[in-house]
């Protein structure tokens, strides 16, 4: 059996699969103050009269660092900068507390100038004294050397142990200065509340003594166990939209070109399928206007919820980008989107006569009708969802799967299909699909899609390799792996590919992926000359291999 969990700010969903299909469902409200309460009843309901220990995989999917990153309620953290030379330091000004350090490594790796100790404890002190325990630290072209980042790391804990220090190097060990800092420090602004999360997921399988390993989804659609997301907490952002794709994915008709459109009760995110595939976003998560170097899927969220909240105003009315609580038809305060579904096209959904009372106020605000006013919240929904997604094909024509998919067919890409995931789908999306002209699935599975997507998505892993044959030495990001080339006069490409696919099979079958290995792909291979005078001294390769976003091979399908 396969468990996957959901863990929501409204509520948290689970899943059990059995010999491949979905044998069991469930929807619970989530209790932010006590989330190892929330899983245990989670577990607890869908192993009801089952045996644990047939238990064989768990997955959890989560938007808390989302919405820490979104409120802006993480730790407060002190981010440090080797900028070396180049631009203004002003430019990399990423934090609040965001102080530079004197130091520069070029492009390959070599130190030039060394840090000021005195410098450096000078600012930890000054960090001390503000009370900030969370520190990011990060180098430009320390993805060539980590050995700059790894001193400051040094210092400071012999100067300041209290101190919880991330290095930029650890996080991401790739190309862009700027993406690998803001990487690091979002990391550690959202590292302590996520450890906390980790630990109440890890009571609740202690307590249910479950002997399975727990991963967590990614903000790529992929999996990763649950202590190396201790390690790097900031690629579970986007978690939540990522695996309501994956969730279309299993209830996707077959490998059409779909727009995946995820309605919850505060927000709608839109994901794209090419071929049945999510469209992965080339530059990386992007997180309050600044790139990083998480791998993501290419996503986008609206305020927009089946709980937004509706007022009236003189002859209209309006859609709150806020959650003031659940619909009224389940109890709420106020009047929303739900409700006025609900009046719109007699849903029965939860106390109807709720949804007409609270709705009557605001219509009597406009100096509409009941009708007309539900018919205006409607009309709101669609157009605004309709203007996303148009926004966003133009986003994605930047990207390069969509260009080699309209290259390839020698056409404009065209959506075949609308897929609707999360509770509030089934009154949106059929709307939304006769305005555009386009087809439309929602799936029964619909309401608990995210906790599917989550239980059958399979690990992902990518690996960056740089190799300099006239340093005899290669990195591989993962782990910060070096090693020296043999035979670096006769080293070529086609060695590089295969040691970088050698590095990611074995680091596959260390973290639980290996079979899924055979599958990995080259997506870039390229070589650059070193030239001194009129001869090439050396080589420079890159190549970067992954195990792409899928599903786990026990996955039958879902029946419709």
């Amino acid at each position: 059996m396969l468990l996957g969990i959901d863990v929501g700010g409204t509520s948290t969903d689970g899943v059990l699969i059995r010999e491949g299909d979905l044998d069991g469902r469930v929807k619970h409200p989530s209790r932010t103050g006590d989330l190892t309460a929330t899983i245990l009843g989670v577990l607890d309901e869908l192993l009801e009269g089952r045996d644990p220990g047939a238990v064989r995989r768990l997955v959890i999917s989560t938007t808390l660092v989302t919405n820490l990153l979104a409120t802006q309620n993480g730790a407060r953290t002190a981010l440090l900068l080797v900028p070396g030379r180049g631009l203004p330091f002003d430019f990399y000004r990423i934090a609040p507390e965001t102080y530079f350090l004197q130091g520069n490594i070029d492009f390959r790796g070599t130190i030039t100038e060394k840090i000021s100790e005195r410098q450096l404890h000078a600012v930890v002190e000054e960090i001390r004294e503000k009370g900030i325990r969370q520190i990011a630290v990060a180098a430009k072209f320390s993805h060539r050397n980590r050995s700059m980042e790894q001193q400051i790391a040094r210092l400071i804990r012999q100067q300041y142990p209290e101190a919880a220090v991330v290095l930029g190097s650890a996080m991401a060990d790739r190309l862009n200065f700027p993406r690998r800092a803001a990487t690091a420090y979002y990391s550690a602004v959202t590292a302590p509340r996520w450890h906390e999360f980790a630990a109440a997921v890890g009571e609740a399988v202690r307590q249910r003594r479950l002997q399975v390993p727990v991963e967590i989804l990614k903000a790529d659609g992929g999996t990763m166990p649950l202590a190396v997301s201790s390690l790097r907490p900031v690629e579970t952002a986007y978690s939540g939209p990522a695996a309501s794709t994956m969730g279309a994915v299993a209830l996707s008709p077959g490998k059409e070109n779909a727009v995946v459109i995820d309605i919850g009760g505060t927000t709608a995110d839109i994901a794209l399928l090419i071929v049945g595939e999510p469209l992965q976003a080339s530059r990386g998560a992007c997180i309050d206007g600044r790139f990083t170097h998480i791998q993501a899927l290419a996503l986008r969220s609206l305020a927009l919820g089946g709980d937004s909240t509706v007022t009236g105003e003189p002859e209209k009315v309006a859609i709150a980008e806020t959650r003031a609580g659940p619909a009224a038809c389940f109890g709420g305060p106020a009047a929303t989107v739900t409700d006025a579904f609900n009046c719109f096209g007699s849903m029965e959904i939860g106390t109807a006569d709720r949804s007409e009372r609270s709705l009557s106020g605001v219509a009597a605000e406009a100096g509409l009708t009941l009708q007309q006013c539900a018919g205006a919240v409607v009309e709101q929904v669609v157009e605004r969802l309709q203007a996303l997604i148009e926004e966003m094909f133009r986003q994605w024509e930047d990207e390069p799967a969509y260009k080699v998919w309209e290259i390839v067919h020698r056409r404009r890409f065209q959506m075949e299909r609308l897929i609707g995931i999360g509770a509030a789908a089934a009154m949106v999306v059929p709307l939304l699909a006769e305005r555009m002209g386009v087809a439309y699935t929602v799936h029964d599975a619909a309401p608990v899609a995210n906790a599917l997507g989550a239980a059958v998505a399979r690990p992902t892993l990518m690996v960056h390799l740089y190799a300099d044959t006239q340093q005899k030495r290669f990195l591989i990001d993962q782990e910060g792996i070096e090693g020296v080339i043999g035979n670096a006069a006769g080293f070529q490409l086609a060695d590089a590919e295969e040691m970088a696919l050698e590095h990611l099979a074995r680091l596959a079958g260390e973290k639980g992926a290996g079979s899924y290995a055979r599958e990995a792909r080259i997506d870039l291979a390229e070589q650059f000359n070193m030239i001194r005078g009129w001869s090439r001294v050396g080589k420079i390769f890159q190549v970067r291999v992954q195990i792409a976003p899928g599903l786990i091979e026990e996955f039958k399908g879902v029946m419709a």
